[in-house]
């Protein structure tokens, strides 16, 4: 572990990791100690938050609550639709597998984020900018046809959530995956040290969270609001944190969420070459002699995150660090390494 975090060229680098119910955790990083110390602060995970809205999807399918097969735009904008703009048939589960025919993000989201791409790219696209491009948008290609990574699609999945329960997303996913797997530290706001009063649901207390960086590992850049886009890549979690959601996945039994917890596992699609890249409902799914192995990345203005797990070898790795990524980044290879590793 302290090879893998020298070879990550950031501020800060934690590695820590859960092996057959022991956790080992490794700090480092070329900047001096902080006065909190690394283990204990909230970092950034970008994308791999996506992990935490599908498998808010698993288990209110699992409850009854919805299907898969919903057409989101029923939820978003129900009532009869005009035969000039008919509904975007895309469902749940195409929102969540990225296969809906969306781009990455809304074409009307780029002119307001150029300005401030480095910085606060989402923060000036709330939640209503986002369902009304998805109502508007006509997908590229039929849905369910071909795979495209898309925050727009995860981020319409939060909010079709949130449509169809009558509930704020950031309500349905602490009462539904965060209080029942006991993840206290996880939070969906960047700190507000100087804010008085009372701390709105999902704020940060100060001092604990992680100060990101631009690519050159020098300069600092604000912790990222997310706007509309929270359900792709809102969540900040201590190392902590990350490994007893891992656990989760690795031991589902017994969990208030066992049933939606071996649903995320299953595969469901394949692409690529030789249809050899593997996903399931919220992860990427690699083959490996010790049985399949999950994760996922995720990447903010100034941080990085992995996770994953192997339930074969009872191990998961959560890495996270102070840095944005850059050209030949090797802290995403560096993880996956540790996590395919095989037992001596």
């Amino acid at each position: 572990m302290a090879d893998a975090a020298d070879a990550v060229d950031a501020p800060g680098i934690v590695i820590a990791v859960s092996h057959r119910g022991r956790r080992t955790v490794h700090c480092g990083g070329s900047a001096p100690p902080p006065a909190v110390p690394l283990d204990q602060q909230r970092y950034e995970i970008g994308s791999a938050s996506k992990t935490f809205t599908g498998l808010l999807l698993a288990q209110l399918v699992g409850t009854g609550r919805l299907s898969y097969d919903d057409v989101a735009a029923h939820h978003l904008s129900p009532g009869p639709a005009p035969d000039s703009a008919p509904r975007n048939p895309a469902t749940l589960r195409h929102l969540i597998t990225h296969t809906a025919g969306l781009p990455a993000l809304p074409a009307d989201f780029y002119p307001q984020a150029l300005r401030r791409w480095s910085t606060d790219p989402y923060g000036g696209y709330p939640a209503e900018r986002v369902v009304a491009a998805y109502l508007r948008h006509r997908p590229r290609h039929r849905p369910g046809t071909r795979w495209h990574y898309s925050n727009f699609g995860a981020s319409v999945l939060g909010h079709t959530l949130a449509a169809a329960t009558a509930t704020p997303w950031e309500e349905l996913i602490a009462r539904h995956v965060l209080a029942p797997l006991a993840l206290t530290g996880i939070r969906l706001h960047p700190e507000a040290p100087d804010a008085p009063g009372p701390r709105a649901p999902g704020a940060a207390g100060p001092g604990t969270d992680a100060t990101g960086h631009r690519p050159n590992g020098l300069t600092p850049v604000p912790g990222l609001v997310m706007g509309g886009f929270q359900p792709a890549g809102a969540v900040r979690a201590t190392p902590g944190d990350l490994l007893t959601y891992l656990e989760a996945h690795l031991h589902p039994a017994g969990t208030p969420l066992e049933s939606a917890l071996h649903t995320v596992r299953r595969p469901l699609l394949r692409r690529g070459a030789g249809h050899r890249h593997t996903h399931t409902l919220t992860w990427f799914q690699h083959p490996s002699p010790q049985g399949p192995l999950y994760f996922h990345a995720g990447a903010t203005t100034g941080q990085q995150a992995f996770i994953g797990f192997r339930p074969a070898t009872g191990t998961a790795v959560a890495a996270v660090t102070t840095r944005r990524i850059r050209l030949r980044d090797t802290f995403v290879a560096t993880a996956y390494a540790l996590l395919s590793e095989e037992p001596g």
